[in-house]
């Protein structure tokens, strides 16, 4: 069996950017172990599949290790690939997902992604997670990922994870993202998944679920510049509009090839 498959750098203008992420348009489904060991041949943080039914497209996202409910810059790469390569017949894409149906526009150069608003609630910091960091929050809150506020973007920069104590939980389909207000944008990032393979995902859009929403009512305003800090960097413009949040980004094409299942 011959199957497409594309890598794009997502939230980024240049390649080598913003985070990667396959994309291999299916006719009908295989098997989650076949789905599963492709993404692990691949080696990036996830692969995205979908195969089109009708004017929607059923989308699944799966990491090395395991499905996800929701993945943004996996998303954002399979709507450049529909819609920038493949010649997609709108510029709005409809997703059927884990997360109900999710909308990507394109315009501008910019593609959008219509995300649900996922607002962390207030909790203790977990023992796993203090003893894993060389610096200690400000304000911990949790959705579906744990949300660790630090005091200056300088604090994200400079953190530091100890796996030993780090890996300890398994915190099935969560992370734990570190931010705080940027110096050069409203607000900053990291986000890293205890027991993954890849520790430090580059740029992570289903936080942006729980930061924009934070970051929105700590700042007073609804629409927002986010930058993820990992080495690859990845740019985000960002809105609050009630239950949901707009999650906007650029890509590039890395790859485009073929991969032959027995």
């Amino acid at each position: 069996m011959k199957l497409d498959i594309y890598q794009i750098d997502a939230f980024t203008e240049t390649i080598f950017g913003g985070n990667p992420a396959c994309v291999v348009p299916l006719e009908k489904w295989l098997s989650d172990a076949v789905l599963l060991k492709i993404t692990q041949e691949n080696a990036v943080a996830e692969t995205a599949f979908y195969v089109i039914n009708g004017d929607k497209i059923h989308l699944r996202w799966f990491t090395p290790e395991i499905e996800m409910d929701l993945c943004g810059h996996a998303t954002l790469a399979t709507a450049h690939v529909l819609i920038s390569i493949l010649n997609y017949h709108n510029s709005q894409v409809v997703f059927q997902t884990l997360s109900g149906d999710l909308t990507v526009t394109f315009a501008n150069d910019l593609f959008t992604l219509d995300f649900p608003s996922r607002k962390p609630i207030a909790c203790e910091l977990p023992e796993f997670i203090s003893n894993s960091l060389n610096i200690l929050p400000i304000e911990t809150l949790k959705s579906r990922d744990y949300v660790l506020v630090f005091e200056r973007e300088l604090d994200i920069k400079n953190l530091k994870i100890d796996r030993q104590n780090f890996d300890k939980v398994n915190l099935q389909t969560g992370g734990v993202i570190m931010t705080s207000k940027g110096d050069n944008s409203d607000f900053v990032s990291r986000f890293f998944t205890p027991q993954a393979s890849i520790l430090e995902d580059p740029v992570t859009g289903s936080a942006h679920c729980s930061l924009i929403p934070y970051w929105s009512e700590k700042l007073n305003k609804t629409s927002l510049s986010a930058i993820q800090l990992s080495d690859r960097k990845g740019f985000l413009s960002c809105e609050q509009k009630g239950d949901r949040v707009l999650i906007s980004g650029k890509a590039k094409t890395y790859l485009i090839g073929s991969i032959f299942i027995e």
